[in-house]
């Protein structure tokens, strides 16, 4: 499993970075407690010199390119891997796993794409698992093993997709109609949250009709046909409130704005799920939340205020790790993927080198926790048709 060695610490690092400040119902945040001291830009345990691939790296890690733009990453598959691309996750096969990867293109050009390992690693396939929508940017893994691929456009929709490419996918309007950006679930509450890319954000959570009364797994799994669709309301007490919202599909009034009393975020990014807790980045502010499903209480894990200057800027895709620490991928700054420990000590892991007119998309750790893969949206051109998904592996495999 990779292990993400932690750098030296300040004495704000080691504190747990969770004040909560005052909120506002329906308008956003209007205060926070922030620590004073800094913290390096970069650590210096990462190499100083970029690999043969462009990344700095953690000592004894190494990389590969799985794929390129308009080219097949298998060498018996006609399929051409997407431009742009975006959000990603794995799913284990009986001898060996599946990447699946968005393409943000807009106008009809997007969908997701699917790229098959062997047991070793070995890339032995490549084919598409849906087409012809529009600015597929993040969206979520299910614990029932399909891809729910998010539309980041005004009446974007959610596509859940079959990662084997065998069954055609299916657009999941109960999950809302609106300006889609990442989902995760939450399979012992049996929730799916999702967060919203717009200035004004909110922070959704959808509840199937028919609940089962396990936890959700593969032989285990809601229909996502009907439920109910909840806006959060923070209180300033930082105790989160749930607010059905009454028209999912966004017409004639915008889903966001259904329910007065819900809490403004500023810009929805990535957010994953681990052990009880939901971890979502929000851009404009450059922040990373926690929302804890038992007690239900949000809280603020990072925020670059906390540090001069910042290790993070332009927090984007979410992911964590299989220690528990938070991987976020930068869009834009220095193009790090930055993990955060639930204590709050903040690390660059790897960084792109001569990419800077594109970003960090699709984390997401291999099934087994040994491999971490992402991609670079618009390579070192910084043009869509140029993308680069690579794939990274360290010494405690």
């Amino acid at each position: 499993m990779i292990e993400l060695k932690s750098g030296q610490q300040t004495n704000q690092t080691r504190r747990r970075l969770l004040r909560y400040g005052l909120f506002s119902a329906g308008a956003g945040i209007i205060g926070i407690l922030r620590p004073a001291t800094a913290r390096p830009a970069f650590d210096p345990t990462i190499s100083d010199k970029p690999d043969s691939n462009g990344l700095r790296l953690l000592p004894g890690f190494t990389s590969r390119i799985i794929a390129r733009s308009g080219e097949t990453p298998a060498p018996h598959s006609d399929y051409l891997w997407h431009a742009a691309p975006d959000g990603g996750a794995t799913f284990a096969t009986e001898d060996g796993w599946i990447y699946v990867s968005n393409s943000e293109i807009k106008r009809g050009g997007g969908g997701v794409g699917a790229i098959v390992f062997d047991k070793n690693g070995k890339i032995i396939d490549a084919y598409s698992i849906l087409k012809n929508t529009s600015r597929n940017c993040a969206g979520g893994a299910t614990p029932w093993g399909t891809w729910l691929s998010c539309e980041e456009i005004k009446h974007g929709q959610v596509w859940e997709c079959d990662p084997f490419g065998k069954q055609a996918a299916i657009a999941r309007p109960a999950l809302g109609i609106f300006n889609h950006e990442a989902i995760a679930v939450d399979p012992i509450r049996q929730h799916l949250y999702l967060t919203e890319d717009t200035q004004d954000s909110r922070l959704y959570r959808y509840t199937a009709a028919s609940q089962a009364s396990s936890t959700w797994n593969r032989n285990n799994r809601p229909t996502l046909t009907g439920g109910k669709l909840e806006v959060a309301q923070v209180l300033s007490t930082g105790k989160v409130t749930w607010h059905e919202i009454p028209d999912p599909g966004g017409k004639p009034i915008a889903t966001r704005h259904q329910v007065p009393d819900s809490t403004t975020f500023k810009g929805g990014e990535g957010i994953a799920y681990h052990d009880g807790l939901i971890y979502f980045s929000t851009k404009h502010d450059n922040r990373i939340w926690r929302y804890d499903t038992h007690s239900q209480m949000i809280s603020i894990l990072y925020d670059d205020d906390f540090f001069n200057p910042a290790v993070l800027r332009g927090v984007d895709d979410v992911t964590v790790s299989p220690n528990g620490r938070i991987l976020v991928a930068e869009d834009g700054d220095d193009q790090q993927i930055v993990s955060i420990t639930p204590e709050g000590e903040v690390m660059p892991v790897v960084q792109m080198i001569g990419h800077q007119s594109s970003e960090v998309t699709g984390l997401a750790f291999s099934p087994a926790g040994d491999r971490l893969y992402f991609s670079s949206q618009r390579g070192t051109s910084g043009r869509s048709r140029d993308g680069l998904t690579f794939e990274i592996t360290g010494p405690t495999l």
